[in-house]
Formats: structure tokens, sequence, C-alpha cells
């Protein structure tokens, strides 16, 4: 690889910065910022996990190097010099607020973080490939791409050609819980995003062996916060129904500009209210 001066430290400087921006904004009168300081983690391009995700999920998920030579086709690269940069960035103590308060709608400023926050998120990964490109380093934003899509898998469902939470769980970020929420050191109240890059960084240890690490329905057959919270009965000790959860953001399009005054939906409300809302619960054992 050539020498350029882009490290781990770099990227979360770059990534900080933004998110310390007037450009993180959730578009309020108060104009707050929709995210708290993100977390990232690395993972690289040959990590097994990656293929695995191919062969569980479906024939259509795309590798990290896929992603790449769809970006620069006049280019090969090498699956062990690619580096998956995920970030995850959590919701504010006052979204979070509001937010637990609600039974059946999304708070505005959660509806605000679905709709605006996420343009947010757009920008940093936009930002971020930039900043990259920039100091002589090729990099592509999975979600941005062409070959980004939706898709359905035999196995799960609805799915898609990637997964930011699945490449935060490589990255060392979290692991999954009853609700299919990532659970990270900040909890599972967040959004994830991720940028691929042709550089070769440190991964960033996976502190965890098991998929279900960091939930307490899975590690202590206790918990189960998240069924109680779900107005669309999506969760229950057999796990997460993608199709019920999947329909009742639509319902609430109109309460949303009803109420809020902007076009917009949201529901969440399984990742607030509970013990995993902003850290990994505690009884967990971190490796």
């Amino acid at each position: 690889m050539r020498e350029c001066k882009v490290s781990a430290l770099w990227i979360e400087n770059v990534t900080r910065r933004f998110i310390s921006s007037p450009a993180n904004t959730m578009k309020n009168k108060a104009g707050e910022p929709a995210w708290d300081q993100p977390i990232v983690g690395y993972s690289n391009g040959a990590d097994s996990l990656y293929e695995f995700y191919r062969r569980d999920i479906g024939s259509f998920y795309v590798t990290p190097a896929e992603f790449m030579r769809h970006a620069y086709p006049k280019q090969d690269f090498k699956l062990d010099q690619l580096t998956v940069i995920s970030w995850v960035l959590p919701q504010t103590t006052a979204t979070k607020t509001d937010h637990r308060k609600e039974t059946e709608w999304p708070c505005e400023r959660w509806a605000r973080t679905r709709i605006f926050g996420e343009e947010v998120n757009d920008e940093l990964r936009r930002h971020l490939v930039k900043a990259l490109v920039d100091a002589g380093v090729e990099a592509v934003a999975p979600v941005l791409s062409a070959l980004w899509r939706r898709e359905t898998s035999k196995k799960y469902g609805f799915a898609s050609t990637w997964s930011e939470r699945h490449a935060a769980y490589a990255a060392g970020l979290g692991t999954f819980g009853l609700s299919d929420g990532l659970i990270t050191s900040e909890g599972k109240a967040h959004r994830a995003g991720s940028v691929i890059a042709n550089l070769v960084l440190p991964p960033t240890k996976r502190p965890y062996k098991d998929h279900h690490a960091y939930c307490l329905f899975y590690a202590k057959r206790t918990c189960g916060a998240c069924i109680k919270r779900c107005p669309a009965r999506a969760i229950t000790e057999k796990g997460h129904d993608k199709e019920k959860c999947s329909s009742y953001p639509d319902r609430t399009h109109a309460y949303v500009e009803s109420h809020y005054g902007f076009k917009g939906y949201g529901c969440g409300l399984c990742q607030v209210g509970a013990p995993c809302e902003s850290h990994i619960p505690e009884g967990i054992e971190i490796q």
C-alpha cells in the first residue's frame, strides 16, 4: 500500500468534526443536533464474515471488493488491503427521553432523526469518502452505491445487498438483540453507517463470539423489554417479525405530518425503554 496520512485517528477526527458541525441537525426550530458523537470501528475486507453473510443471507449480498471494483472499474483491489470503516451515531439524550414516553407514535425528535438525521448520515458518508479521496485513498459508501438495493432473503425475508449493522458487527461495535437492533457500547438507539477504503488499518477486536452476546434475553433468558415496547407486536420470544415491523411505520406518516408539520415517519419504540437503550446491559460479561 502507498504511504499516506490516513490513520484510524485521522478517520475518527474527520467523523467527529463533521458530527460537531452545523451539518449535524434535526432541522427543528432550536437547531438541535440529530446525533451524539459517533463510535467508530474497522474490519478487514478479507474478513470471513463478509463471505459468510453472502452464504447466509443470500447470493445477492455484495462484498467490499465488489463495491470497490464497481466504483473504480479500471482498478483491481486485494481483499486484505481493504478496510471497512463502520460507525454508530447515537440518539441524543433529549430524543431518547422524549421517545421513551411514547407507546404508539414516534416523538417529534425521533421522527426528525429518522428523516433529517439519516440525511446527516448520508452527508457523513459523502464527506468521509471525499476526505479519503482527497488524501489519495480510493473509497466508496456502499449504501450510496448503485449496487445497493433491497432484496428478499429466503432465510430472513427483507434484506439488502449491504447491511450497515452487519458491517458494524464485523467491526466489533456490537451484537444483535431480540428485536434485531444492534446493541453497542452506546446502546441500540442509533443509526449506523460505513465506508470502504483502499487502505490497511488494524481491525477492531470483536469482544464477543456470539452474535447475540449483548442481549439479556439470549444471554440470561431475562428481560424481553423490547417485546412490550413494540406497538406492532412484531417482537416475541421467538424473535423479530420483519413483515409486521416494516408495515408499522407506514401508519405513522399521517401522524407525523399532522402533528409535527413535515413529511416523515418512524417507530423505533423498541430501541428505548430497555436496559440496552444507552449501553451494554448490566450483567453482560464482555470478553
